[in-house]
């Protein structure tokens, strides 16, 4: 890695620990010519399988689509940010195992909803009732009548 304040190539790790729930890998690093020191941060990067949308167009998995979907959901609710990144995890996880190259959106909404609902019932609610795109009342009663079961 090159020294961000004099583009030197030769550094040193001084310090390493994992973040992010094991995630990520923090290091402190120190320049071997100008001394000074900086953090960086390591994650794997993983390939995400593309998404098939309903109209059947294809792009990528976008990680901040996840993330806008959930926090919508939990708006208000007592559940923490570690709660919420652990759940993001778990999906793309999740997704990554089927071993598919291309997955449906559908299989990402319900992967989201199974999160939500062992995770937080209302935001559960208020997730399907958007996925789902429930009608009336009756169907917002049904689902929440399969919630008590």
């Amino acid at each position: 890695m090159h020294c961000p304040f004099c583009s030197a190539k030769d550094t040193k790790v001084i310090d390493s620990r994992l973040v992010g729930g094991g995630h990520q890998v923090r290091r402190r690093r120190e320049c071997n010519d100008c001394h000074e020191r900086y953090t960086t941060f390591e994650t794997a990067e993983l390939v995400m399988p593309r998404v098939i949308k309903q109209d059947g167009s294809r792009e990528p998995f976008h990680e901040d689509k996840l993330l806008n979907g959930l926090h919508r959901a939990l708006e208000k609710r007592p559940v923490s940010t570690e709660q919420v990144e652990d759940v993001v995890h778990k999906i793309k996880s999740k997704l990554r195992e089927t071993g598919e190259r291309e997955i449906s959106s559908h299989l990402v909404g319900e992967c989201i909803m199974d999160a939500l609902k062992q995770l937080d019932k209302v935001a559960y609610v208020r997730f399907a009732s958007v996925y789902r795109s429930f009608e009336d009342i009756k169907e917002f009663g049904e689902e929440i009548a399969r919630l008590g079961e």
